[in-house]
């Protein structure tokens, strides 16, 4: 038996009271259509197999868009940010310094505890907001969210998929694609929510250990299976 690491961890706290009262309000845009929570660990190729199952035909509501648009110069959230960690946290060009924020945070629990009772209540309210927008106008919503099941929105959704890989491929995808060291790559999966965890946790797995055409392979076997028949 796996035993989560979202219970109890004050990281998480801000998004599980903001997805806990939406659902006691009601998720209406389950009556209107199939929604799919969509999400996987660091480096499992997420954003990859979102982009192609749009292809097939779901409409794709994007936390990471979501979140980098609520930070837009003016908004509330970048107001608040600005506010609370300074103006420092604003470059020359009037944008949001998104790595300077993250420097700031890094090590920093009481600073990211901060951080995250500003973006992440707004960050939902906004997803589901979109959700239902585009449940009225399509079959099949995906929720994309990295913080989907640490924030138990899994109560926001019909399903829950889950882009799954080895530890080993993970770590070498993310020492890729940030070219970063083992030991700093190890560091960030070590502090995330684990891929064991979220297989747990997923009512559809898709492999993505292999090649592309392998993983969208797994994946049409999955639209067949999970949403056709449906």
């Amino acid at each position: 038996m796996i035993v989560s690491s979202r219970h109890n961890n004050p990281r998480y706290a801000a998004g599980q009271k903001a997805v806990k009262r939406l659902a006691e309000t009601g998720t209406p845009w389950k009556e209107e259509a199939l929604i799919i929570g969509f999400t996987g660990a660091i480096a499992s190729g997420k954003s990859t197999v979102a982009d192609y199952l749009e292809t097939k035909g779901a409409a794709l509501v994007d936390g990471d868009v979501i979140s980098r648009e609520l930070v837009q110069p003016g908004k509330p959230v970048f107001n608040e940010i600005v506010k609370q960690f300074g103006p420092q946290m604003v470059g020359p060009d009037g944008q949001l310094d998104r790595k300077k924020l993250g420097q700031e945070v890094f090590g920093n629990e009481e600073s990211l505890l901060k951080l995250n009772e500003i973006t992440h209540p707004p960050i939902w309210k906004e997803m589901t907001r979109q959700t239902l927008a585009a449940a009225l106008k399509t079959d099949v919503v995906l929720m994309v969210m990295p913080l989907l099941l640490e924030h138990g929105a899994e109560q926001l959704v019909d399903q829950v998929w889950v882009t799954d890989v080895s530890e080993e491929t993970q770590l070498k995808r993310l020492m890729t694609r940030d070219k970063s060291s083992q030991e700093q790559a190890q560091g960030r999966i070590n502090a995330q929510m684990s891929a064991a965890e979220k297989r747990a946790l997923a009512d559809v797995l898709i492999d993505n250990n292999g090649t592309l055409e392998e993983t969208f392979a797994n994946a049409d076997y999955a639209w067949q299976e999970h949403v056709l028949t449906v």
